[in-house]
């Protein structure tokens, strides 16, 4: 088993498989070629928690102290966690905790579909003897930081901008419109039942001058130049036709929301994923989640960030949390040396090239008169779920 000293900072991340057949190949390359998604999901059940890796290399910037941690992972995909019951669940999600509490983890963080099932990890944190983090506090900061940096390159002044959030009657929906409220001329809140977005709404209208709009249809986003797109969906939202040209559309959750459709068939919007962070020092994670080396998720980095700062303690938990939280976390990742990494889009780097080409594309099409097409008044399907 693995050993650390009492006093160095320590953390362990449970993860997921998200895309079955390619996160499952990541560890058990035969599995991922050979079962289909079905029976991938079905054997899911029968699998007990997996030890993926130690994590090394990273160091504060303030300090100098080098964090250790360790990836862990509970074997059920999104589809899997919607459809059993939700004791099940959370008995495996204990489980895959306790294994982190065994190799020396002193905070424990809940990544993807493990950090908003059921309770949004109340129940897990409960069972477990070191405290866990869901990182919905960092994840937030990252993607108001990532809106406001794609708008400014894209040439978008935020206080003229119209800025949709998906998913705004849940947790990190809602701070990330709160935040935004103030700095932004318009805002259209985007979810799946009015109440929510009518406190969403209020919360709003309190702490900035901008208009807002509430909507039930994923349509109306097409009036927006900047989207914000955090909901636990499993099917993908947002298709081309959904989109302006020249919209930039931060894509938060995991699952996408963003279709790869709109990769394909839409070179006159910029799509970036939200999200990603620079890690100080020399990172070494032993296993390939899909990102380049030195980088990971917000909410990864948040579970990293409490270490080094010795908090081991419940920060993000649950579906409450605060702009006032956001602006801690904030200011803890730049002590520490925590950045916004450069923008990716479907896990591809976009240059400055890239981005120069969609404003030429989008300006032309704007030019000759673009209208978005007729509404059809879908809305957001059932099983979109207002929080991630």
């Amino acid at each position: 088993m693995p050993t650390t000293s009492d006093d160095q900072p320590t953390f362990a991340f449970v993860i997921h498989p998200v895309d079955p057949k390619k996160d499952v190949s990541r560890k058990f390359p035969v599995l991922g070629r050979f079962l289909p998604v079905p029976l991938i999901n079905f054997f899911s059940t029968f699998f007990p928690p997996v030890y993926i890796s130690e994590i090394s290399g990273i160091r504060s910037e303030a300090t100098g102290e080098e964090l250790k941690g360790w990836f862990v992972a509970c074997p059920y995909t999104p589809a899997r966690m919607l459809s059993l019951p939700e004791r099940t669940v959370y008995r495996k999600l204990i489980q895959t905790g306790r294994m982190a509490e065994k190799l020396g983890a002193k905070l424990v963080g809940l990544g993807a579909f493990t950090s908003v099932v059921g309770d949004a990890g109340l129940t897990v944190a409960s069972q477990l003897d070191v405290p866990v983090t869901t990182g919905d506090s960092y994840t937030v900061g990252l993607a108001v930081q990532a809106i406001a940096l794609a708008a400014e390159k894209m040439e978008i002044p935020l206080e003229t901008a119209t800025v949709a959030v998906v998913g705004a009657g849940g947790s990190i929906g809602s701070i990330c419109a709160e935040m935004l409220a103030d700095q932004v001329f318009r805002l259209v809140l985007v979810g799946r039942t009015v109440p929510k977005l009518q406190q969403t709404k209020n919360r709003c209208k309190a702490a900035g001058p901008a208009n807002v709009k509430l909507s039930t249809d994923i349509a109306d986003i097409d009036q927006a130049q900047l989207v914000i797109t955090v909901t636990n969906a499993v099917e993908e939202l947002i298709q081309p036709r959904h989109l302006r040209p020249g919209a930039v559309v931060c894509d938060v959750a995991r699952p996408r929301d963003v279709s790869a459709k709109v990769a394909a068939e839409r070179d006159d919007v910029l799509v970036i994923d939200g999200g990603m962070v620079d890690l100080p020092g020399t990172v070494n994670f032993n296993f390939d989640f899909g990102f380049p080396p030195g980088k990971a998720y917000a909410c990864m980095a948040e579970t990293m960030i409490l270490a080094l700062e010795h908090r081991y303690e419940p920060f993000s938990l649950g579906r409450q949390f605060s702009v006032a939280q956001v602006r801690e976390i904030d200011a803890l990742a730049n002590k520490h040396g925590f950045k916004l990494s450069g923008f990716r889009t479907f896990g591809v780097a976009v240059t400055d090239a890239h981005i120069e080409a969609i404003k030429e594309k989008a300006e032309k099409q704007l030019l000759a008169g673009w209208e978005p097409p007729p509404h059809t008044a879908t809305g957001l399907r059932p099983l979109t779920i207002d929080a991630v």
